[in-house]
């Protein structure tokens, strides 16, 4: 089930000047109401990871409603940007008439909390977020502490020194709770498991989400530690993890998208799993309530239960641990384990 924190779904009634072209255009919208305007996070479309996931919800919505090209606009952030550019990307939005618009990562949240009350008839989403809240706001977040239990106890049965190590782009709360679940889910499948922890870059330097160089350069360093699976939360960076295990002869797991899938060929057999995190889900789910009316603003988590979260087995690599992992996935969703947030 999602849960989900519903405020007003009524937008205010009075908008102010700036926001009326946003406020009458959606119905021209290739006949089907929708104009949908997505910022993507660092790294864009295109890195593999969390963004794509995004964007793949986007173009599910788009063949799925008959949206023509006009009827939607990704704009990217640039590395290293203002927090005005974000705003302003969320404001270009509006003004130029898309009314449903997607902010992805909760580095739009102080643009979200000024931009969003200055367009009242446009429904505003943000991926990884509920620091703001509006009536014309979803916020849109994931139990990702749970998927990473998961894919820590991938990560420790297939371990065959009882050593594993985790790498987060950013040391922030958010990747914070991907190694909590992950270093318990390890901790389970193996209480005598050694864990490795490292983070790439510290706030307000969001650079290690898309780093590759500095993705290797730390896998490296954990693998020569002793380490022979390491959980890549990093966003873009994920890529340097699989170099530097090809080349350890040594294995990774991928995060938010099937990375397998994505990875390149040279490096995509040591990808035994990702830990999903299906914020194409998320994506999709809000624009269907956009179009169909049932829109709440507030809070909603997108959780085991849910299918917001969950492991791939692509390449078969898990095929004979995928039974112990259904069985730990199943104890999650039933309440029997609490995964740790921190």
């Amino acid at each position: 089930m999602l849960l989900t924190a519903c405020g007003s779904d009524e937008p205010t009634t009075n908008p102010p000047a700036n926001s009326g072209s946003a406020g009458s255009s959606s119905s021209a919208a290739g006949g089907s109401g929708l104009k949908i305007g997505l910022a993507y996070d660092i790294g864009g479309r295109g890195d593999k990871s969390f963004n794509d996931s995004a964007a793949a919800g986007l173009d599910a919505a788009k063949k799925k409603y008959g949206l023509a090209d006009a009827d939607v606009k990704e704009l990217e952030a640039a590395q290293g940007e203002a927090e005005a550019d974000k705003e302003a990307r969320l404001t270009q939005l509006a003004d130029n008439g898309f009314t449903s618009i997607i902010a992805v990562g909760f580095a739009y949240a102080n643009a979200i909390k000024a931009v969003v009350p200055k367009y009242p008839n446009v429904k505003f989403a943000i991926i990884d977020d509920n620091s703001v809240q509006a009536p014309n706001l979803a916020d849109l977040t994931f139990a990702e502490e749970q998927g990473s239990f998961l894919v820590g106890a991938i990560a420790a049965l297939k371990s065959t020194k009882h050593h594993v190590g985790f790498i987060g782009g950013v040391n922030v709360s958010l990747i914070q709770k991907f190694q909590a679940g992950f270093d318990a889910g390890a901790k389970a499948a193996d209480p005598s498991v050694k864990l490795e922890n490292k983070y790439l870059t510290q706030p307000p330097d969001f650079g290690g989400f898309n780093d590759p160089t500095k993705g290797e350069t730390a896998a490296n360093g954990i693998y020569d530690a002793g380490a022979d699976v390491i959980f890549a939360a990093a966003g873009g960076s994920g890529s340097g993890v699989f170099k530097a295990a090809k080349a350890k002869g040594a294995l990774a797991i991928g995060t938010d998208s099937d990375q397998y899938q994505s990875a390149a060929p040279d490096v995509k057999d040591v990808v035994i799993s990702s830990m999903l995190k299906r914020v194409d889900v998320a994506v999709g789910k809000f624009i269907d309530s956009v179009k169909d009316g049932s829109f709440k603003a507030g809070n909603t988590i997108f959780d085991l239960k849910a299918g917001g979260v969950d492991y791939s087995t692509s390449g078969g690599k898990i095929d004979d641990i995928k039974a112990k992992v259904d069985d730990f996935k199943q104890k999650i969703i039933d309440g029997s384990i609490t995964v740790p947030t921190k």
